[in-house]
């Protein structure tokens, strides 16, 4: 019986410290595997990076097409691409050239 006195005497005196042990350990968690985590953070930011890097691919890409389309146009007509493209789409070619894709 004076066992479980001492024992109730020593939790009472820790009582303080084995709440913010507990807390601790509880934060700690949530820091590390939370959904506002450190560990979603980093994968947050590795996804930006390479969206970002996506992101500058496509634009150039769209970049290219849009200057092509500026020189299709009547006002500012690219003979050599015009050209260019009618080979392409229709198929024409002379006997003396040479094709290469």
């Amino acid at each position: 019986m004076k066992y479980l006195i001492a024992q109730r005497h020593l939790i009472r005196q820790n009582l303080l410290s084995i709440i913010a042990i507990a807390l601790f350990c509880y934060f700690s968690f949530h820091i590390m595997m939370g959904e506002r985590s450190y560990l979603r953070l980093v994968s947050i930011e590795h996804k930006i990076e390479k969206l970002g890097t996506e992101y500058a691919a496509l634009s150039a890409q769209r970049q290219a097409l849009e200057d092509r389309v500026v020189r299709m146009r009547p006002a500012s007509l690219d003979v050599d691409l015009l050209e260019e493209r009618a080979r392409d789409i229709l198929g024409y070619s002379r006997a003396d050239e040479e094709i290469i894709l």
